[in-house]
């Protein structure tokens, strides 16, 4: 179950005891920041049963506490994640990657584009020939 809109101050232990009244809790989870360590406002509370879990929903959503109102419902699955664009393919049937140049768009010379340096280099060249 999802419970949102915790203030900053509420403790694990604090939630843990307001939401013993509706039943058996079995695991509290408050994440965290990774940056500041402070709690995030908002906490994830198994039950025992579901019957449970409902009478928790319908006894303190909107209920007030630490001066803010809760939000408490039942916690949607987390939707995947969308794989990074720019990320390497991993494994072994990873597709190679892709040819960004095509034949007409290599240079003349038949080998593959190398970086030629300088401009100041690219002008000594072009006098030596």
């Amino acid at each position: 179950m999802f419970v949102g809109n915790l203030s900053f101050q509420t403790g694990k232990d604090e939630l843990v005891r307001l939401l013993s009244d509706a039943g058996q809790v079995v695991d509290a989870y408050l994440p965290t920041d990774r940056q500041t360590g402070r709690p995030r406002g908002f906490a994830f509370v198994t039950f025992s049963t579901d019957t449970e879990a409902a009478e928790a929903i319908r006894r303190f959503h909107d209920r007030e506490l630490d001066g803010r109102k809760l939000v408490v419902n039942e916690a949607d699955a987390r939707p995947p994640r969308r794989p990074d664009a720019f990320a390497a393919p991993r494994g072994p049937s990873a597709p190679p990657p892709p040819d960004f140049f095509s034949d007409r768009d290599r240079p003349s010379s038949g080998r593959p584009f190398k970086a030629k340096g300088s401009r100041r280099g690219l002008r000594r060249r072009k006098r030596s020939l």
